[in-house]
């Protein structure tokens, strides 16, 4: 199953990898602020993942990785 790992320090919140995911299982974490001050990106549901990779190839900061 792939899994995306999101790394919140980098993250800078431009919800390009939202708009970007099929699946739409990526959402800003409202609970969480990193060390930049920004609501990091968090995946809700890792087991819709189909692997597509869509999140980390629009992620200017190279904040995700995409596991297959």
């Amino acid at each position: 199953m792939p899994k995306v790992i999101i790394d919140p320090d980098v993250c800078k919140s431009c919800e390009l990898c939202i708009t970007a995911c099929p699946k739409n299982i990526i959402d800003i974490d409202k609970k969480m602020i990193n060390d930049k001050g920004y609501h990091p990106a968090i995946v809700i549901d890792q087991e819709k993942c189909i692997g597509c990779s869509a999140c980390a190839i629009m992620c200017p900061d190279c904040a995700i990785t995409v596991e297959r």
